[in-house]
């Protein structure tokens, strides 16, 4: 399984979150190493939609019930629209990655870190998609979906609900997961039939019945300023 992590080429405050997240990767003693994804930048984000043949189907204000899947989309707190589209498209590049390569990846987000050694198999879970991050501060009603992972015994289990079932949800944040090749697959298939949305509103229960947690949480965030929301 490779590692990859999602930096933004000579920005402070992602260079930083990288470093960081390398150093706990070693401190946890892992046994991968963490290529370097230098992220999509918002300069390139018109080029690469028509590259890829994509269309940003996302609300920037407000909220509207996408009709094609039933979802309430609400718009995400966003200073800069195309450092948004930026970050949908570098975890949309890497779903490529996996899809094009046939293998298993790890996809981590600058600010993620490891608090425990990532020792399990990919291949033992029944899911193409593996979330492994705390959920605690890093996503809506965390405390909800923290108890209801942890009240679980099993290793890998179901993202659980923790809204009504018309509003997206998923993983915690998408600042670590795993994909597999045919879960990648899926999210290219997903992408092109509702369009580009925020990673992790399109990687949902609802479009990706089959998302799975871990029940030991191998990552937490960093506490570092967001680049999408400021």
């Amino acid at each position: 399984m490779k590692a990859y992590a999602i930096v933004i080429r000579d920005h402070d405050i992602s260079e930083h979150g990288y470093k960081n997240l390398v150093t706990s990767s070693f401190r946890v003693k892992n046994d991968f190493e963490i290529n370097r994804f230098n992220a999509i930048v918002p300069e390139n984000t018109d080029v690469l939609l028509s590259k890829f043949k994509l269309q940003w189907n996302y609300p920037w204000t407000g909220e509207v019930t996408d009709f094609a899947s039933g979802l309430i989309k609400r718009a995400y707190v966003t200073a800069r629209p195309k450092a948004r589209v930026a970050a949908a498209l570098s975890h949309y590049s890497l779903w490529l990655e996996a899809a094009t390569s046939n293998e298993t990846i790890l996809i981590l987000e600058h600010d993620a870190c490891f608090t425990y050694k990532l020792n399990i198999n990919p291949s033992e879970c029944k899911g193409n998609i593996i979330g492994i991050n705390n959920p605690l501060g890093c996503t809506r009603k965390a405390r909800v979906f923290y108890q209801k992972v942890i009240d679980s015994q099993n290793m890998f289990q179901l993202a659980p609900k923790v809204d009504n079932e018309n509003v997206p949800q998923g993983l915690a944040g998408n600042s670590a997961y795993i994909i597999k090749p045919s879960g990648a697959i899926r999210m290219l298939k997903l992408v092109e039939e509702f369009g580009l949305w925020p990673n992790d509103a399109i990687m949902c229960r609802q479009l990706f019945p089959d998302l799975y947690v871990t029940r030991k949480f191998y990552t937490t965030i960093q506490n570092l300023k967001s680049t999408t929301t400021q």
